[in-house]
């Protein structure tokens, strides 16, 4: 606190003025006022009955609206509602742009952000995360019947489909593919069918989707990286009991199967943990 550091005669007006006031609070039956600076996140959302989450709305599987005006879903907004009604409140969305979320959870228009915010060591330096809630890793997709790529070094002299501004054309190229240039993942899966190209490399999630929703793609994972990606919600620093309560709920959601229930409706394996 700032009074703690004051000069020693500035020190005992304060100390004075506080048991005036502690005083005038007993008589009247009350209690002293939180310190200023304290976190009030957690209460602060129980007293308004609701955790306001943004997240994108047109980001699907993860949050979107059914038929493309319907109620707002998806893989993030189910655990999203699940985790508020552990803390016993309502879950309220934001939809919100991208480029502006974290704007916007700076500016308090929102308690978190779920919209698979990946953990990366710029971000917490500015944010606070909570458990990971969801975790994919790199994959190489071939043909189901290609039996030359078996790890990403079988990737040297082959041809891959990529994004040119995804991380995973980087990985193609540090394999030593030649990379194909495509506008994303449905290209890319397109040119892999057709024998176009050997391979694509992209999201284990992305794929996954893919594969729930086309089963006859023809289409495997070939190869997985070691180097894992973790999403979770993001607060603001010095949130630290709200972060607590959901990381808490996350761990009860775990443990009850209701994480692995939500993960096999969308991806039909479980990739919560």
């Amino acid at each position: 606190m700032a009074f703690m550091t004051s000069l020693l005669t500035r020190r005992t007006a304060i100390s004075a003025a506080f048991a005036a006031a502690a005083l005038t609070l007993a008589a009247c039956g009350g209690s002293p006022a939180p310190a200023s600076g304290s976190d009030t996140s957690l209460s602060d959302i129980k007293s308004k009955g609701e955790i306001v989450i943004a997240t994108e709305g047109t980001y699907r599987p993860f949050s979107f609206h059914e038929e493309g005006s319907g109620k707002l879903t998806g893989f993030d907004v189910e655990i999203a509602e699940a985790v508020a009604a552990k803390l016993g409140v309502k879950a309220s969305f934001q939809e919100t742009q991208f480029d502006g979320i974290f704007a916007g959870l700076d500016a308090k228009r929102f308690d978190t952000i779920a919209n698979q915010i990946s953990i990366n060591d710029e971000r917490k330096a500015k944010y606070t995360f909570s458990a990971p809630y969801t975790v994919s890793t790199g994959v190489v997709v071939t043909k189901a019947d290609n039996s030359s790529i078996h790890s990403f070094s079988d990737l040297k002299g082959k041809t891959t489909a990529q994004s040119l501004t995804s991380n995973f054309y980087k990985l193609a190229v540090e394999a030593g593919a030649n990379v194909q240039s495509v506008e994303g993942w449905a290209q890319a899966a397109t040119l892999v069918r057709q024998g176009r190209v050997d391979a694509t490399v992209n999201d284990k999630l992305t794929y996954l989707d893919y594969a729930k929703s086309t089963p006859d793609s023809g289409l495997k994972v070939a190869a997985e990286s070691t180097e894992k990606t973790e999403s979770a919600f993001v607060f603001r620093k010095g949130s630290t009991e709200l972060t607590a309560a959901v990381d808490k709920a996350l761990a009860d959601l775990r443990a009850d199967g209701t994480l692995a229930k939500i993960s096999q409706k969308y991806f039909g394996a479980d990739v919560t943990k």
